[in-house]
């Protein structure tokens, strides 16, 4: 019988409780960060700046001047959150957030919700032409097309976070169980390389769903 860890005294479920412990980590790093920021930066301020002002000028180009600036926040944060918690998989005993449905759909939803929020701010009653199609009398073929594609959207968002971090927990686990004292360094370079790319695709769908909800409808 296995000696019990500290997590076993935590009521709430493992993943929950490093999801609070990684929004936690997440506001204490950007406090020290946003304090220590200078007018004449040093090397590491330079780099992250770089770094940010690059991710920020992709989505401009996705976005437009006008409004990522509106919308950058979300896309940054949904991002940071993405990545820490996919992460996570690297350190015993955590559990990555990432690696439940139910994290991946509760993030996914704010983005439905936000978008359609936006599409129906701009456009009003004009809205329902991203759904109506070209023209007229096909609104009854292309209506019910859209509006399934876009709770696709739902379900591809969500599921592929979950599945991806699932999957790489998973080999994380096998590998440990079959060489429990080998360091798997390729294995690492792999979890971290699929947790940047899953919160970059991330981001990205959200970025083109925002923008395909702000712009004009096209059914070219």
């Amino acid at each position: 019988m296995e000696a019990p860890t500290f997590l076993d005294f935590i009521p709430l479920p493992h993943y929950i409780s490093f999801t609070w412990l990684i929004i936690i980590g997440l506001i204490v790093v950007s406090l020290i960060v946003r304090s220590s920021l200078k007018i004449l930066p040093g090397h590491l301020q330079n780099v992250f700046e770089a770094v940010v002002e690059g991710i920020y000028k992709f989505f401009e180009d996705i976005l437009g001047k006008d409004e990522i600036a509106k919308h950058f926040p979300l896309i940054a944060t949904l991002s940071l959150f993405i990545l820490a918690a996919n992460l996570t998989e690297l350190i015993p005993y955590f559990d990555p957030p990432t690696g439940k449905l139910d994290t991946t759909l509760s993030m996914t939803l704010i983005v439905f919700v936000y978008y359609q929020y936006l599409g129906i701010k701009r456009h009003g009653f004009g809205y329902i032409k991203h759904f109506t199609g070209p023209i007229w009398w096909l609104t009854p073929y292309f209506m019910p097309l859209e509006i399934i594609g876009h709770f696709a959207r739902v379900l591809s968002l969500s599921v592929r976070l979950f599945g991806n971090i699932f999957g790489d927990d998973l080999l994380l686990a096998v590998f440990f169980m079959l060489f429990p004292y080998i360091i798997p360094i390729p294995i690492m370079f792999l979890v971290i390389f699929s947790a940047l790319l899953q919160a970059f695709i991330f981001a990205l769908l959200t970025a083109l769903y925002i923008a395909d909800a702000v712009g004009e409808p096209s059914h070219e």
